[in-house]
């Protein structure tokens, strides 16, 4: 996979060879790209289902001919190879369907977060250079406000109801008039999805030449700091994770089992890296992606659970927290259940007895990044072990000082990862790249980790100031901005504060300009440019912020400050 080998000294190449796995893999022969790999997945598993959402389910021969379709429209747009597409969707079955056809197009997806307010879709739209839009009708209110403050030029928006047959124009009319899901919106000149899918000749399709070396999605994260910033995903990163997944799940999966017919509960949103790369796993192996529009309809996710009986769950710690203290959910027959995959934050203790209890499945906890493709680490199938794992194949993770400098062995040190997973950078922005990466090719995570004898790691700190919103990254810097904004605010601060459901949320503290402010009004215009996980939950107002001697705010006082109390 790549010109790079683990040193011979690594202490969990023991825990490899205990637990039989191979410590290096490789691509599989003809796959060159992720066009070859879908084109693979395809054919081999032609007359099975693919995509099961809502009621309605396609194959995977389905999903091939759909898709082609996807990406015959976008070459008739003149689009060239490499110019970014962004998909602004939740858990539907639109989604796959244009995550192949962009990439099968020789073009690069550009992942959005469809609850994103206005300021943040027009900062995402204008760094990646999107040219083209597929929108859920439900959010297209959103786009409408920054319609012309961005580079997209080719719109096309679906409806819930798009692939649901006749069942979908009921779905669309409850939706739309009785359940009030859809605001009002005007995009002149917009293409339907159904459109596409109605007009279109899959025939028509150009297959493009693709290298592993070439950019297929833009995942846009904070990185290190504050604005978010588009981790370049090449094939290989892409193909090459779903490989080093392989050799864990295969321990849970034999390669030789016949999967179809069996799901991944897919209730992690498909714009989320980890959702991404499982499911990227799960059409390679055969299985049917159920996928959960709103997971926090635990009515609806319970009814998916009990009808299509899901045999792998990939969840974050409070999404497994919420459905094991749900009565309903802990009605259900979990017996089908056999693998339960951690990420996206820390699975707390617990969680993890909950669930084990409950389900009788122990959840497999791994670690990762946006940069990563996302997994680097992970535990052996054996058990909850409150760590991290060891690392993938072809992966090697060293613990760094402040000066880039390996620590002694026992010691702390910040978590830095290197292997073909690890992203080509990030878009545009040389001088952020080389902030993460050091001199010999690894990337800095920021996050403070120890590792034990048999080579497994855990997180003990953070080096950043980085808040974990229930596994989703949130930059003090970029909060800050946007309540520093409000008029009668002289001055904030942001910290993470804990909590049990979500492992972190947002306080901010605050200096008033005007006397009259209140809690309220700071929430409310959070709520005009910040999605909900990046809102405030706890302000307090001071009369002043701890600062160094040139001014900056100490972040590190206001948490001394926090816990203090809360002990």
């Amino acid at each position: 996979m790549q010109d790079f080998n683990i040193p011979a000294d690594r202490a969990w190449r023991k825990t490899y060879e205990k637990n039989g796995l191979d410590i290096e893999v490789q691509l599989p022969l003809g796959i060159h790209s992720l066009i070859d790999a879908f084109e693979q997945n395809f054919s081999k598993h032609y007359d099975h289902v693919a995509v099961t959402c809502m009621g309605a389910s396609i194959t995977y021969g389905e999903l091939d001919f759909y898709s082609r379709q996807v990406a015959t429209y976008l070459q008739s747009l003149g689009l060239k190879k490499g110019d970014r597409v962004a998909v602004m969707m939740p858990n539907v079955m639109q989604y796959p369907i244009c995550m192949a056809g962009i990439i099968r197009a020789g073009l690069t997806l550009v992942n959005i977060n469809p609850l994103y307010t206005a300021h943040e879709l027009e900062h995402q739209l204008n760094d990646s250079g999107a040219t083209t839009l597929f929108i859920i009708e439900n959010f297209a209110h959103t786009f409408e406000k920054v319609i012309n403050k961005s580079p997209v030029k080719n719109i096309v928006v679906a409806t819930l109801g798009d692939m649901m047959g006749l069942k979908g124009f009921v779905v669309n009319l409850v939706v739309r008039h009785v359940k009030k899901m859809v605001p009002t919106w005007n995009i002149p000149n917009h293409v339907a999805f159904k459109d596409i899918l109605s007009h279109i000749s899959a025939s028509d399709y150009v297959r493009p030449q693709m290298g592993l070396d070439d950019i297929a999605v833009l995942q846009y994260t904070g990185g290190t700091t504050g604005v978010a910033k588009g981790a370049m995903l090449t094939h290989r990163n892409l193909l090459t994770n779903v490989e080093q997944c392989m050799t864990f799940v295969a321990k849970v999966f034999p390669p030789k089992e016949d999967l179809h017919g069996k799901y991944i509960a897919t209730a992690l949103p498909l714009y989320h890296i980890f959702s991404f790369t499982v499911s990227m796993l799960g059409l390679k192996m055969g299985f049917g992606l159920l996928l959960i529009t709103n997971p926090r309809d635990f009515t609806a996710l319970s009814k998916d659970f009990a009808k299509y009986k899901p045999v792998f769950f990939p969840a974050v710690n409070t999404l497994f927290n919420a459905l094991a203290n749900n009565e309903t959910f802990r009605a259900l027959d979990h017996s089908q259940l056999r693998l339960s995959l951690g990420g996206g934050m820390s699975v707390l203790p617990s969680t993890a007895q909950a669930w084990e209890k409950l389900t009788g499945n122990y959840i497999v906890e791994g670690y990762g990044l946006s940069e990563t493709s996302p997994v680097a680490c992970i535990n052996p199938p054996g058990g909850y072990t409150g760590k991290i794992g060891i690392p993938f194949p072809n992966t090697d993770v060293i613990l760094l000082d402040d000066n880039d400098k390996e620590v002694a062995m026992g010691e702390a040190g910040e978590i830095a990862i290197k292997g073909p997973q690890v992203m080509a950078g990030y878009w545009n922005r040389p001088d952020e790249t080389a902030k993460v990466m050091t001199a010999d090719g690894y990337f800095k995570t920021g996050d403070i980790g120890i590792m034990d004898a048999d080579g497994f790691f855990k997180i003990v700190d953070r080096k950043k100031d980085m808040i974990l919103v229930s596994g989703f990254n949130v930059y003090p810097n970029e909060v800050e901005e946007v309540i520093a904004n409000h008029p009668k605010v002289l001055e904030c601060g942001v910290i993470g504060v804990p909590d049990e459901h979500s492992g972190e949320l947002v306080k901010v503290f605050i200096v008033k300009k005007d006397d009259s402010l209140t809690e309220k009004e700071v929430m409310v215009w959070a709520k005009e440019s910040l999605t909900g996980y990046k809102r405030p939950k706890y302000v307090e107002f001071v009369t002043e912020l701890p600062k160094s001697n040139v001014g900056k705010i100490l972040r590190k006082d206001l948490r001394e400050l926090e816990n203090k109390k809360r002990n």
